[in-house]
């Protein structure tokens, strides 16, 4: 039985783990981290990490950037493996995930849904075997309510292509303001804000007389949390280092 530790565990995502884990046989959060309390639940909920004095195998982190220093803290104190879920984070704050890994297991991905994540590989894969030969665009659409644009997950899926290719490639965010033909050496990244849209993440290659499209739609958060949960098993008994989405898709 894998015991979490549930940072943001009275967010929409925290309470969307909570019910998953609560069908699961294989795990069970036994504390919770979050500023409010005032949310019922089945294990005890602290204001302060430094409060928790039981014993963990994992934490998920599912909150806001603003906690990110506290959490990676508690982890590197209790040398607690930790799957950071949250997106949002500036550089710096990048940084200092990657400099946690030194000291425990840390998960991060800017999308924990494995499907995104598979979509990412056979991108890169495409990108590779086409280059020079088709133009790539990405478009991604999200609801209303979402601040960033592009979405990071949209930046992870040009970045990983722009591993692949024996070029660095331009990132274009914006044609209206440029009047001038495409280079070869673009990725355009186009961002759709409308509605209730969960999350479409759609890679296009388009070359001469034909087009291929990689698409991936979440219907529900729930998927985000699936791989969330997926991960703390994944990473639960893991030496320290960092790790992501692809380590789980390799080791399938």
């Amino acid at each position: 039985m894998i015991k979490i530790i549930m940072n943001g565990c009275n967010g929409k995502m925290g309470q969307v783990i909570t019910r998953l884990v609560s069908e699961d046989p294989d795990c069970e959060i036994v504390a919770g981290f979050d500023i409010n309390t005032a949310v019922p639940n089945t294990y005890p909920v602290y204001t302060d990490p430094d409060d928790f004095t039981g014993e963990a195998d994992v934490l998920i982190d599912f909150s806001h950037p603003s906690s990110l220093a506290k959490v990676l803290d508690f982890c590197k104190r209790t040398k607690l493996p930790a799957v950071i879920a949250t997106t949002g984070f500036d550089s710096e704050q990048r940084e200092s995930i990657n400099k946690a890994a030194e000291d425990t297991a840390v998960f991060f991905s800017a999308n924990m849904s494995l499907g995104i994540n598979l979509i990412t590989d056979l991108a890169k894969k495409a990108a590779k075997l086409l280059e020079g030969s088709f133009d790539i665009e990405i478009i991604e659409k999200h609801h209303n309510q979402k601040i960033d644009a592009p979405s990071g997950t949209a930046l992870m899926i040009a970045d990983a292509i722009a591993d692949t290719l024996s070029f660095e490639p331009e990132y274009v965010y914006d044609r209206h303001s440029q009047r001038k033909k495409r280079s070869k050496t673009e990725i355009g990244l186009h961002a759709v804000r409308g509605g209730t849209i969960t999350g479409e993440h759609e890679v296009i290659f388009a070359g001469n007389d034909e087009v291929i499209e990689i698409k991936h739609s979440a219907a529900s958060k729930e998927v985000f949390a699936v791989g969330a949960i997926k991960a703390a098993k994944f990473l639960a008994d893991k030496p320290a280092g960092m790790y992501s989405m692809k380590d789980i898709i390799d080791s399938l």
